[in-house]
């Protein structure tokens, strides 16, 4: 099982990554569409990495209420409990 702390370091790093983001300017209450600049094609492509780290498949109606990093990483700790 992962910590909460690990998904996170995770997310950052992906959304880093994939998006060209300064770790730094993210935290768990940046807003992915307002802070981050993130649109919905970048979303699907972020749930489609998250698979691959969770191992299980992303419905998108798991985050369809996602707004922050916040709720990602949440998201996927809850993904990972339901293994």
């Amino acid at each position: 099982m992962k910590s909460r702390e690990e998904i996170y370091s995770h997310v950052v790093g992906l959304m880093s990554d994939m998006f060209e983001l300064d770790p730094q300017i993210m935290c768990e209450d940046s807003r992915l569409y307002d802070d981050l600049d993130i649109d919905s094609i970048d979303a699907v492509d972020l749930i489609v990495e998250l698979k691959s780290y969770t191992g299980k498949k992303v419905a998108p109606e798991d985050f369809k209420n996602v707004r922050t990093v916040r709720d990602i990483v949440s998201a996927v700790e809850d993904l990972l409990e339901n293994e």
